[in-house]
């Protein structure tokens, strides 16, 4: 089956997870810089996890644009994804609300771990259906990107019984590094014209 369903709804879900991320926000109880102040922490948090959604709905469009096929496997491997993304909210508003506190910066952690594996179960089940010989294998190539992910995931969990900030610094530094869409993705549309 071709993926235009899959990514109308994961579309759908993405949106949904972001306007449910705001909608936690709080409005700053004063009329000056103090009140956003006292806010700083779950604006950080806001930011972070903003960025992490974006990143994943980046990475799984440019992902799906060159992907030609479905089958159950993948929609599973998708809702997989999903159902991890889908918690960010509650995660994001509890580390923003506690983020001096290892547990809160820890379990958002873990969960980022999970998104990361679940992302890359999915591009290893897309590729797995399109052959190693596919334009799609060819765009993901190793996977790199996403294994240092899930490392410093790794490292940045058991970091937050040490310092909070610690941790927080390595989630940023995954956000970052997947700021840039992919560009293995990129160059292999650009050369099987799938993206047009």
């Amino acid at each position: 089956m071709k993926p235009n369903r899959l990514e109308a709804f994961s579309d759908g879900v993405f949106a949904i997870i972001i306007t449910i991320m705001v909608l936690e926000f709080k409005i700053p109880s004063g009329h000056d810089l103090n009140a956003l102040h006292q806010l700083l922490p779950e604006i950080l948090s806001y930011i972070l996890g903003f960025i992490l959604i974006a990143n994943y709905w980046n990475n799984h469009h440019h992902m799906f644009q060159i992907a030609t096929q479905v089958d159950g496997r993948i929609l599973w491997a998708n809702s997989h994804l999903l159902f991890w993304l889908s918690l960010m909210p509650i995660a994001t508003t509890w580390m923003g609300e506690n983020i001096s506190y290892p547990l809160p910066m820890a379990i958002f952690g873990i969960l980022q771990l999970a998104c990361g594996v679940a992302y890359l179960v999915l591009s290893r089940e897309l590729i797995y259906l399109h052959g190693s010989d596919s334009e799609l294998a060819k765009a993901l190539g190793a996977s790199k990107k996403e294994l240092i992910s899930v490392a410093i995931y790794l490292v940045g969990v058991p970091l937050a019984f040490l310092d909070s900030r610690i941790a927080f610094t390595c989630y940023f530094l995954v956000a970052a590094m997947w700021i840039v869409p992919d560009r293995r993705i990129e160059r292999r549309i650009k050369i099987s014209g799938a993206g047009e």
